[in-house]
């Protein structure tokens, strides 16, 4: 079967691109140094294949996650950065058969993690984005809190998301580096073998931490590509031409196919002039026909996986490559 016989809009997976970039990843931050972030995928089945380059330690960002993940047989160390207080999910995550980790910052979460039999806890800091994460001050007395609770503080982690801010490598080396030190400074007050941080973006600038928690590197997108020209795009939403006006067309995939926080997706030799519910309207240098097949790539991967229920993994990235096999988007949902 052929990537073009399927219905669309279909989110298509090119192979080989996907294969380089794990196998990019995995050479630059090998085994335990890379925590892969799953919530960029949602799919266990390209887990495995993170897996299989070598990394077993995987982050999520939802119980829901943590729960698929160790069903699918990769529960070896999985890590909910994400804060709960949710006792059924709690107990749902500790029951799972995994060994789970789980983020606080605040007396509340670990209350509750130790009262619905969660052992293991990493203290969150704040390094400066603006979300979770307790006052690096305040990291010591949480560790020993938890501690006292009869829970095993691995350590801290931290996410200097705010760094994309920068258009500049060197500046965001620069606020990396500031966003470590404070993570290292509460680390020394924490303990434990585990500083955990960073993401795509900073794979290659974090040296500080122990583990970098990347995910978007495996399937990428146009908003990252730029800063990051070693991963290539890998993940595409297949469309059908449906309607064709002079000075445009229209293809049948639209909001509820992308996630549109980091702006519009992109096409081939197009420019995209509107995306509503169910169409995108396009302005393309090259004549297009209804029923034509063209391919629109996501600014943001992340949201836009989860969108869909399936991913077709493809021979290449034209609509004329072969179908590889279908992978379900098995860990939507929270």
């Amino acid at each position: 079967m052929l990537i073009s016989d399927l219905p669309t809009p279909a989110l298509v997976v090119d192979g080989p691109s996907l294969d380089a970039n794990l196998a990019t990843m995995a050479a630059a931050l090998p085994g335990p140094r890379l925590r892969p972030h799953v919530k960029a995928h949602k799919c266990t089945a390209l887990a495995q294949r993170q897996a299989d380059a070598g990394h077993h330690n995987f982050t999520c960002a939802t119980p829901r996650e943590v729960i698929g993940m160790t069903a699918a047989g990769l529960g070896d160390d999985l890590l909910l950065a994400n804060e709960t207080i949710d006792g059924s999910r709690l107990r749902a995550m500790a029951e799972c058969g995994g060994r789970v980790t789980v983020a606080v910052d605040s007396d509340e979460t670990i209350a509750a993690a130790a009262a619905n039999g969660i052992r293991e806890v990493l203290i969150d800091v704040n390094v400066g984005l603006p979300r979770c994460g307790c006052e690096p001050d305040d990291a010591g007395r949480l560790a020993d809190l938890a501690r006292g609770r009869g829970l095993d503080v691995r350590g801290v982690m931290g996410y200097e998301g705010h760094i994309y801010a920068f258009s500049e490598r060197e500046e965001r080396t620069n606020a990396t580096e500031q966003a470590m030190q404070l993570l290292l400074a509460a680390h020394e007050k924490v303990g434990g073998p585990i500083v955990s941080a960073g993401a795509t973006g900073s794979y290659d600038l974090n040296r500080w931490a122990t583990e970098i928690q990347a995910g978007s590197y495996a399937l990428m997108d146009v908003a990252y590509g730029p800063i990051i020209p070693e991963f290539r795009t890998a993940l595409y939403v297949l469309s059908t031409v449906i309607s064709v006006s002079s000075g445009y067309a229209v293809a049948d995939c639209g909001l509820k196919a992308f996630g549109m926080d980091h702006g519009n997706p992109t096409m081939d030799d197009a420019q995209v002039l509107l995306v509503s519910d169910e169409h995108i309207t396009f302005r393309t240098r090259n004549s297009v026909r209804v029923g034509d097949v063209v391919r629109v790539w996501p600014a943001h991967v992340d949201p836009s996986v989860a969108y869909h229920e399936r991913m077709q993994l493809a021979s290449g990235a034209e609509p004329g490559a072969e179908l590889i096999d279908t992978w379900n988007v098995d860990l939507r949902g929270w």
